[in-house]
């Protein structure tokens, strides 16, 4: 009975990760779209010259 536990428990644990690294990489690639359309779409700075589209 505890080994069929324990069998179940990596099991449990093994898909909830698999899950999670697939989230975080759904979230990686939405975040590298986000940074490479900002340097696509950036506001004109004074003088004409393109801005930065973040504040930093």
């Amino acid at each position: 009975m505890v080994p069929l536990i324990l069998v179940l428990l990596l099991a449990l644990l093994l898909f909830g990760a698999g899950f999670a690294l697939k989230a975080l990489w759904l979230i990686a690639v939405v975040v590298l779209v986000v940074w490479l359309l900002g340097f696509v779409i950036r506001p004109a700075a004074s003088g004409g010259r393109k801005g930065r589209w973040y504040r930093w």
